[in-house]
């Protein structure tokens, strides 16, 4: 009986179509669906590098690419191009199974072709090779395809080797990769396997098995059982693209076990949420009773989305309970009395009446209070002059320790006074409440956020032991005031890091433009080592970030009108455009505008189609296909309230600029295809020259 595969890499391409296109397309692999594909006249194309690949005619215009194996009865359907687009491509492709691991390859061979004369005359004339110094059956043992090795032999020059990235399947750029940064064979091959399927051991490879190559590859291809399983597929396309795990990401979702703590780190875009996402149900799949937390309300709804896609099965939904850790919070407490929150309107009258008569500001005070003594659990003024303040810019000798005490100590007897807490304080009166393990596995999901008063609460929801905390997280997002030693509370995950360096969301043109945002200073990592970025990529490619300047704010709102009434023209769904700003009140503004001039726009988080607009805190952990980033002048960015003035506090001035950075980092790496980032007068000092 005929099965369809659909590639991954069709999913955000077909949301990109008219929709009129896409009924055709829904059409013709409904045929496939049912099995009548045979009355689609699957057409061989002459001279192709791959004589397996087909055509099929979606309209006069549209043609639809498939691989038809020789073996087997299954078909992928791989792009949905314009005639001449789909020939084109489907004749440079050609697709293979890796030797060394089974999975299921593709690569542009026309272009390799095409690079080959350059790459001999560029080794003319000396005898280096980049990779001469490794033997051919290494390369091999390795998963180089044997076709490829003439080529790999030309290259003198990392550069070249670069070159070859778009063209080359990810597994084998991945091996030469490692090969010519000064890895030995072996130490290769461990990153080679980290795409070796996690769930079963690999069997002998058939070479020309391109069917089980595709069903071991599930991060490539998705196998449709069935019209019903069909039309869920269709009718959410990104949202399927964005629940696909790659072969990395599979190999640390679906590990059968790790004997304590795991974290898994990435820069934006590497797939850390859907990895927690699949972790979860895993171990839910398996009977466990699932925590999967994140720091704010709005992310904890897009987990909840995301689960919904992900898991079918009730039992194993059930079982997986999803909630922001300040919600947690206050339900733990809940079950005593209820809580109150203390908001600005009450902390800022406390603070400022506090810091009256002192030598210190509102701002320094309660960051101490925040910093050192909730994080430490801190009782008495004993303890706290006893107290390291590691992560604090100015020392303070026992008798500043006594007057910032004191100053403190009115805040928590006003707030005491008042009935009311803040959810730091929350947090750890929870932790103190918990009576023992709630759940069996805890999963968190931007980590770096996360206070330490909130991480002394995940602890003690659940035992120490195997698979007991999966922590996931970007040192290079950290947009709030948390900055969290795990070995300092117990938690340790040496030996079981794993670091994804791949962006699939993002295109390399917007990460080049974005990493430099985040300025030269390494970021703190939740295991106390400096964090980089370094091998942090993109294999998609496309437009270039397009940064504008206006005169003034209403000539920008202008220009952000005219923007998205370009996208929206060029097909892109209104949901699927996102606009963020430093300021709420200048998001609400463009909202405001892009209404009057009759686009639907609505503030994030909102469940209405329409462009999404929100402050850039709001918009993280979200995605979008374009995003435009407005307001990004030196009076914005850095927002001068965000900032700790320099002789206060150096230390402080300079993680809060960074947080600026991160913040604007952020934002823009919410776009798959297009950025847009526009200014009025001067431009943010972030903002690459």
């Amino acid at each position: 009986m005929a099965q369809l595969g659909i590639a991954r890499s069709f999913m955000p391409q077909y949301a990109k179509l008219e929709p009129k296109v896409r009924k055709g397309v829904e059409a013709a692999i409904a045929k496939f669906a049912e099995h009548t594909h045979a009355g689609l006249h699957l057409e061989k194309i002459s001279s192709a590098k791959d004589p397996r690949i087909r055509t099929i005619r979606i309209d006069q215009f549209w043609r639809g690419v498939v691989l038809a194996p020789e073996t087997g009865d299954a078909y992928c359907l791989l792009a949905v191009m314009g005639h001449d687009d789909a020939i084109g491509w489907a004749k440079s492709k050609k697709f293979s199974v890796n030797q060394a691991i089974g999975v299921f390859e593709v690569r542009d061979q026309d272009a390799l072709d095409e690079m080959s004369p350059a790459l001999e005359k560029a080794a003319e004339g000396t005898v280096f090779r980049l990779l001469g110094h490794v033997f051919e059956n290494d390369l091999l043992r390795l998963g180089i395809d044997k076709d490829v090795i003439p080529l790999v032999r030309l290259l003198t020059e990392d550069s070249h080797l670069l070159a070859l990235e778009k063209f080359l399947p990810e597994p084998q750029f991945t091996a030469l990769l490692a090969l010519a940064d000064g890895m030995n064979v072996q130490q290769a091959w461990e990153e080679v396997a980290k795409y070796l399927p996690a769930e079963e051991k690999l069997a002998a490879v058939d070479p020309d098995d391109l069917v089980t190559a595709m069903r071991r590859t599930p991060g490539q291809v998705v196998f449709v059982n069935g019209p019903e399983e069909l039309r869920d597929v269709l009718a959410h396309p990104f949202d399927m693209w964005r629940i696909f795990l790659h072969p990395m990401q599979r190999r640390v979702a679906l590990r059968p076990s790790y004997s304590g703590p795991a974290q898994v780190t990435g820069g934006a875009g590497t797939g850390k949420t859907v990895t927690a996402l699949h972790r979860a149900k895993f171990l839910a799949g398996k009977g466990g009773r699932v925590l999967l937390t994140t720091f704010t309300r709005n992310l904890s709804e897009a987990l909840e989305k995301q689960l919904a896609l992900l898991v079918d099965d009730p039992e194993v939904r059930e079982r997986v309970h999803v909630r922001n850790v300040d919600s947690l919070s206050y339900s733990i407490v809940g079950r005593h009395h209820k809580p109150g929150i203390a908001g600005a309107d009450v902390l800022e009258p406390l603070w400022k009446e506090a810091a009256e008569g002192t030598p210190f500001s509102p701002t320094f005070l309660e960051r101490e209070w925040e910093q050192i003594i909730l994080a430490q659990g801190l009782d008495s003024e004993e303890e706290y002059l006893a107290c390291t303040r590691a992560g604090r810019g100015v020392p303070l000798g026992k008798t500043q320790r006594a007057v910032v005490w004191r100053a403190i100590g009115q805040v928590v007897d006003g707030l005491t006074a008042e009935g009311k807490s803040t959810f730091h304080q929350l947090a750890n009166e929870a932790a103190e409440r918990v009576d023992g393990p709630e759940y069996d596995h805890v999963i968190v999901d931007e980590a770096q956020d996360i206070h330490t008063a909130q991480w002394r609460l995940l602890r003690r929801l659940v035992a120490e032991g195997a698979d007991d905390l999966f922590v996931v997280g970007d040192p290079h997002q950290r947009i709030y005031d948390s900055h969290v030693s795990l070995t300092s509370l117990g938690i340790s995950v040496r030996g079981r890091s794993t670091k994804l360096k791949l962006n699939y969301r993002t295109t390399q043109e917007i990460l080049a433009w974005s990493v430099p945002l985040l300025g030269l200073t390494p970021a703190q990592g939740l295991d106390d080592s400096a964090d980089t970025l370094d091998g942090y990529r993109s294999p998609i490619h496309g437009r270039r970030p397009v940064v504008k300047a206006y005169p003034d704010m209403d000539a920008e709102l202008d220009g952000l009108v005219e923007q998205v009434r370009t996208w929206l023209d060029a097909g892109v769904e209104p949901g699927a455009i996102g606009v963020a700003a430093r300021y709420v009140w200048v998001a609400r503004k463009a909202a405001k505008r892009l209404k009057e001039e009759g686009i639907t726009a609505y503030q994030v988080p909102s469940k209405s189609p329409g462009v999404q607009v929100g402050s850039m805190h709001k918009m993280k952990g979200l995605e979008f296909r374009c995003i435009a980033v407005i307001g990004a002048d030196e009076k914005s960015l850095p927002a001068a309230k965000a900032i700790t003035p320099e002789g206060e506090d150096p230390k402080a001035h300079a993680q809060d600029v960074q947080k600026e950075r991160c913040l604007l980092f952020v934002a823009s790496t919410r776009a798959r295809d297009h950025l847009y980032v526009s200014y009025a007068g001067s431009p943010s000092p972030f903002l690459p020259h």
